[in-house]
């Protein structure tokens, strides 16, 4: 059996239970194979008493180590230094985690590998990490590390370091594999392993007890994920006033909350907009149960798992058209894109998902293509060939790991 150690600041705490879910969720498909056995390395900013990010949660009050089902997640502290600290922050997270495996460690623990997500700061803290107690590493790429961050010049030269001394790399869509590449990292090195969807979780259940549990009287659209202006929650309401015979609901909270609110207010559709806040993933799925349809406006996304998870429950989706999104997209059950994002290019594709009967089935049908098994494969694959070629002895310089080869045709 495999050991591995998981090593991201994207995965779920007290402070804030959601996120980094599609981390977690990806790593106990892994360990419920049976094959894997692993612990989570998940630090938390510490952040100075003088400092105040009202939407960071209590980030205080999480414990050192949790537990999640049958995960041990450790919650070592790093220091965040706002505006100024994007260069600074891979080393400070580099020695928090460094403090804690090396405890581990000298416990008794062995870990085979290093899997780490979302390549800055976290992948190259990980990198410097499996460097120094010659662990091997393997990097999961997942949107705005690469189509955000990796545009400012000292992150992507560390990103590319980090990509070059690592011993495998993941993408959770082609777009972002194309990203690495255009980078200058060797495309045979990146392999593609797209995140699923838990079909059980998200799933079509009773939509008439759905719509009364939650309120929903007329044809309501839903936006969801972190209230910030790349994910496009505005553009959805600035729809509305092309859109009367519709209301909409917003899951999820951020900084911008305040301007979408006086937003809905100053086009006379506040009547019409429900915020919802964070819902735990139950209470998420019977929200998208109720709905008819759901917009992502977003501007950039990696693999956006909320465009499955509606389809799962037999809503189809109306979605911008960036990134890994037509990787989703990619067939007349799932929904429509967006030619614009903007109030104008929702509202005409709001109106185009419409014009034609929705086939609920038929979208639950196209998302059941999306389960996690041929990703846990994927994953055991590359790991286990990069273990492999760990343990031949050593023939001049060391060899790229190549991707792993897919057979899932949605991969």
């Amino acid at each position: 059996m495999l050991s591995i150690l998981t090593a991201t600041t994207l995965f779920p705490h007290s402070a804030k239970p959601a996120h980094g879910a599609f981390v977690a969720t990806r790593l106990e498909k892994l360990v419920a194979s049976h094959e894997v056995a692993a612990e989570v390395l998940a630090p938390v900013p510490w952040l100075p008493p003088f400092v105040r990010y009202r939407n960071a949660g209590r980030l205080d009050l999480v414990p050192p180590v949790t537990k999640r089902g049958a995960l041990t997640v450790w919650h070592p502290r790093y220091l965040v230094i706002p505006k100024i600290g994007m260069s600074f922050t891979p080393t400070t997270l580099f020695y928090a985690m460094r403090h804690t495996l090396g405890r581990l460690i000298a416990q008794g623990r062995h870990f085979d590998l290093i899997d780490a997500h979302y390549f800055f700061p976290d992948g190259v803290a990980a990198v410097r990490l499996g460097r120094e107690f010659g662990i091997p590493v393997v990097v999961t790429a997942r949107g705005s590390d690469l189509n955000l961050i990796a545009d400012f010049p000292a992150p992507r030269r560390m990103i590319l370091e980090a990509a070059a001394q690592a011993d495998g790399l993941i993408a959770v869509c082609q777009a972002l594999k194309n990203r690495l590449v255009q980078l200058g990292v060797a495309g045979d090195r990146v392999t593609v392993l797209r995140n699923g969807v838990d079909l059980a979780l998200f799933s079509p259940g009773d939509r008439n007890v759905a719509r009364r549990e939650v309120g929903f009287t007329r044809r309501t659209l839903g936006s969801v994920g972190w209230l910030i202006e790349r994910k496009g929650h505005h553009h959805v309401i600035g729809a509305l006033p092309q859109l009367p015979d519709t209301d909409l609901v917003i899951v999820g909270d951020g900084p911008e909350r305040g301007r979408l609110e006086r937003l809905a207010a100053s086009l006379n559709v506040a009547d019409r907009v429900r915020f919802l806040g964070v819902l735990d993933q139950p209470q998420l799925a019977k929200v998208y149960r109720a709905m008819d349809a759901l917009v992502l406006a977003s501007s950039r996304e990696g693999w956006a798992n909320v465009l499955l998870e509606a389809m799962a429950c037999g809503t189809p989706v109306v979605a911008s058209a960036v990134w890994g999104t037509p990787e989703v997209v990619a067939d007349p059950a799932a929904g429509v894109l967006i030619r614009n994002i903007d109030a104008d290019g929702v509202a005409e594709g709001v109106g185009r998902l419409f014009a034609t009967p929705l086939n609920r089935n038929a979208t639950r049908r196209y998302a059941e293509k999306f389960d996690w098994d041929a990703t846990t494969q994927g994953q055991l694959r590359l790991f286990r060939g990069i273990l492999e070629r760990r343990r031949r002895p050593q023939q001049g310089a060391t060899e790229a790991v190549p991707a792993v080869s897919a057979a899932d045709p949605h991969l």
